[in-house]
């Protein structure tokens, strides 16, 4: 049965498809209500690493961060939000390209149209993001749900082609 249903197209358009309502919901909130400071803050209560990422120092969006300039809980944060961002547009724009592929049983078209849709989910979400109160919507956050999309696209072509090239 599990087999049957990951040779269907429509099974991966579905993972696709749930997580542009995950991120719509989402980016519905305000950081108020998303942020995870307070269980950061929990959990790490004794700032384990917290010497080494105080030597991490980088601008993202204009904006310093690091330990000295933000503080830990919030530096920690901002890697499992920016790690959130890659994460969920790489399921995206993987789910699309095996479905793309299963569909049109063309990698290189597949994989383009793929990694396009999910770039542009992330343009209207981080535009969906300015319209919700105590939000910021960041080019920077659009390139890098990008880079998770065509990651994904990229490992998969690569197994296809290697795939096909054993099968030969």
């Amino acid at each position: 049965m599990l087999k049957k249903l990951l040779k269907q197209p429509n099974f991966y358009f579905a993972v696709g498809i749930v997580i542009m309502a995950v991120l719509f919901y989402s980016s519905s909130q305000t950081y108020a209500q998303q942020s995870q400071v307070g269980t950061i803050h929990r959990l790490l209560v004794d700032e384990p690493l917290k010497e080494q990422l105080a030597g991490i120092r980088f601008s993202y969006a204009g904006k310093e961060q690091s330990v000295a300039a933000i503080g830990y809980v919030k530096f920690v944060e901002f890697f499992i939000r920016k790690g959130a961002h890659f994460f969920t547009y790489f399921v995206m724009g993987g789910s699309f390209c095996i479905g793309l592929y299963l569909k049109m049983k063309h990698f290189w078209w597949g994989g383009f149209f793929a990694w396009l849709a999910a770039t542009g989910y992330a343009g209207m979400d981080e535009f969906h993001q300015q319209l919700t109160g105590g939000r910021t919507p960041l080019f920077e956050d659009v390139m890098l749900d990008s880079a998770g999309a065509l990651t994904a696209v990229l490992i998969i072509l690569i197994v296809l082609l290697l795939r096909k090239k054993r099968l030969r």
